[in-house]
């Protein structure tokens, strides 16, 4: 595998490298899942965010948005007393103010995965060089879907975060291309190449690619 063997890590990460990241969402609930993983991790780092997934789902009614957005200050006090759990009263009032916005979308469009996917029209991209490993932390698409969701009222869904949801996601192809899994993803769904666009702060994850 290439950079993006992350058996180096721990092994809850490597089965969510395995059977997870990169594989295209178009359910509605895991993409809250994941965006909201993400808001978590703000200032944080991923390892710590797959060990408490199964915390974050306790708290969260299992990231049902609709439930999440009824929540209370109650709610807030429960979840900051749940063993485990992050102590950041701005992120989980963050993650119930993003549930109800969230719900905007859904009503809007019909559903978030429709909203966000229409960004690539239903594609997963590979963007040139990313295969070899020369990845952004973000890029002209993140910045324009973050753009959008700050006039939404999002929180805490910058562009950099919201590039880390697009990889996870699976609206870009992000892993090396002798992984074994961008070659499955690029053969079960449907993928368009693009040029590389307006990306920041690109670093070699592969120290062999030239």
């Amino acid at each position: 595998m290439s950079y993006c063997n992350w058996g180096n890590t721990s092994e809850a990460n490597l089965k969510y490298h395995d059977e997870e990241w990169g594989i295209p969402v178009h359910d509605d609930r895991k993409q809250f899942e994941f965006l909201m993983m993400e808001v978590m991790q703000c200032g944080l780092n991923w390892n710590m965010m797959i060990n408490k997934r199964d915390t974050f789902r306790r708290c969260f009614d299992n990231f049902d948005y609709n439930k999440i957005a009824a929540y209370t200050e109650n709610d807030i006090d429960r979840i900051m007393n749940t063993p485990n759990m992050i102590k950041s009263p701005r992120k989980i009032a963050a993650i119930i103010h993003n549930a109800r916005c969230f719900q905007k979308i859904c009503h809007e469009f019909g559903s978030f995965c429709d909203y966000l996917w229409q960004y690539s029209n239903g594609k997963t991209i590979c963007y040139d060089k990313h295969g070899y490993g020369f990845i952004p932390v973000s890029n002209g698409l993140s910045d324009a879907i973050s753009k959008d969701l700050k006039k939404r009222g999002f929180k805490y869904l910058g562009t950099i975060t919201v590039y880390s949801h697009l990889q996870a996601c699976g609206l870009i192809n992000d892993h090396g291309s002798d992984c074994p899994r961008y070659a499955y993803i690029n053969a079960h769904f449907p993928t368009v190449r693009k040029r590389r666009d307006k990306e920041k702060n690109v670093q070699n994850f592969n120290l062999s690619a030239k």
